[in-house]
């Protein structure tokens, strides 16, 4: 199950997100955990020091070898570097799996060991000083976009994603991807509005989107979220010691963060379990088509040189697969 958390700056995304990683590996769950927000600290979240986190491989450093990987034997993909992030997977394409050992994860996951069990965990990477000027933070996430295109998942696994700031994930199809996206919001007018543009935005893409209330301190600010978001409000986070000292760097067991916060998650891992009876393989290739036709004629053919459109193999859809049916990718039954 693919999983977002999304929010403005400071809402406490990367928060509730790291959270909600340690409580799904509490369950012994397979677990890739992400960060792709331009501020990358999801790791620090998690229990690294600021330089453990700081040396996790960038996701974006290791562009050519995930390309390459993921192309496989597909036909319709001259060579890697026609690859861009929305190429779609096609036939002889490598796919990839949570639990699965890849040299994708080799070169660019580090497993984490927590308190009851343990996660990958992936970095998209920082915005580096290098690319000022030159580059926009959206390049960084294009290698997560790629792995999950080719991403075949299934119930009890979970990739969980803490997304950049704001409405900034819109500027690709990355917020398409999701089985659910969880918006973090304040009850205060600016904690609403990224929820207002979200909404906008995703309506006509069929986004699962649930809000979760955080630092809801009483009924009022309860009372308020419900009044702006309405049957969109999932549940909501008060205040935590816990939090408070996972944030000074000096976090007791996960056992003992409270229980109101402890069923709060227990909610959103049921709204994720129950969002799998709606997965539907053939829109999200769909999807992913029409984000990959849309960037190749913007700007994908002008980039590589060649005609993205046919790297689109029509016969093809993503669907779950056993793992002993191999990493080479199978047309959707008819």
């Amino acid at each position: 199950m693919k999983i977002a958390f999304v929010g403005k700056g400071g809402s406490g995304k990367t928060t509730l997100s790291s959270l909600f990683i340690r409580h799904l590996a509490t369950a012994h769950a397979p677990v890739v955990a992400v960060d792709a927000d331009i501020n990358q600290h999801l790791g620090v979240a998690l229990g690294l020091d600021e330089a453990e986190a700081d040396a996790l491989p960038a996701m974006g450093a290791h562009l050519p070898l995930i390309k390459d990987y993921l192309r496989g034997t597909n036909p319709r993909i001259a060579s890697a570097e026609t690859m861009i992030k929305t190429t779609p997977p096609g036939e002889g394409s490598r796919l990839l799996r949570i639990g699965e050992d890849n040299p994708v994860y080799q070169a660019c996951a580090r497993t984490l060991r927590l308190d009851d069990g343990a996660v990958r965990l992936m970095a998209t990477g920082p915005f580096t000083e290098s690319d000022l000027g030159v580059a926009c933070y959206h390049s960084k996430v294009g290698a997560i976009e790629l792995c999950l295109n080719h991403l075949v998942d299934g119930p009890g696994e979970f990739i969980v994603v803490d997304m950049t700031a704001g409405s900034d994930s819109f500027a690709s199809g990355l917020f398409t991807r999701f089985d659910m996206t969880f918006l973090v919001a304040e009850p205060t007018r600016k904690g609403v509005s990224v929820y207002r543009q979200y909404k906008e935005y995703a309506r006509d893409f069929d986004v699962a989107l649930r809000v979760v209330g955080n630092k809801v301190q009483g009924p009022d600010d309860l009372d308020f979220l419900r009044a702006e978001v309405g049957d969109d409000l999932l549940v909501a986070f008060g205040h935590s010691d816990w939090v408070r000292a996972m944030e000074k760097g000096r976090a007791p067991r996960f056992g003992e963060l409270e229980d109101a916060n402890r069923d709060a998650l227990r909610t959103l891992r049921d709204a994720v379990d129950a969002s799998y009876e709606r997965r539907d393989w053939q829109r999200y290739t769909r999807q992913m088509v029409h984000f990959h036709l849309k960037n190749a004629q913007s700007w994908g053919n002008a980039k590589t040189g060649a005609d993205l459109a046919a790297q689109v193999d029509p016969a093809f859809a993503l669907r779950e697969f056993a793992p002993e049916e191999g990493s080479a990718a199978t047309p959707a039954p008819a």
